[in-house]
C-alpha cells in the first residue's frame, strides 16, 4: 500500500466516524423533543383534571 492509499482510506473512516455520530445525535434530539412534547401534554392533563 502507499501512503497516498493509507492517507485515502483514513479519511474515509474519518467521515464515516463522524457522520455516524452526527446521526446519533440528531436522533437523540429528535428522541428528547418527543419526550419533551409528552411531558408538556402529562402536565396539561394534570392541570384539566385538577381544575375539575
Amino acid at each position: 500500500m502507499t501512503a497516498k492509499t493509507i492517507a485515502t482510506v483514513g479519511v474515509v473512516l474519518f467521515a464515516l466516524t463522524t457522520l455516524s455520530a452526527c446521526g446519533n445525535t440528531i436522533r437523540g434530539v429528535g428522541r428528547d423533543a418527543a419526550n419533551t412534547v409528552d411531558a408538556t401534554q402529562d402536565a396539561g392533563r394534570n392541570v384539566e383534571r385538577a381544575a375539575n
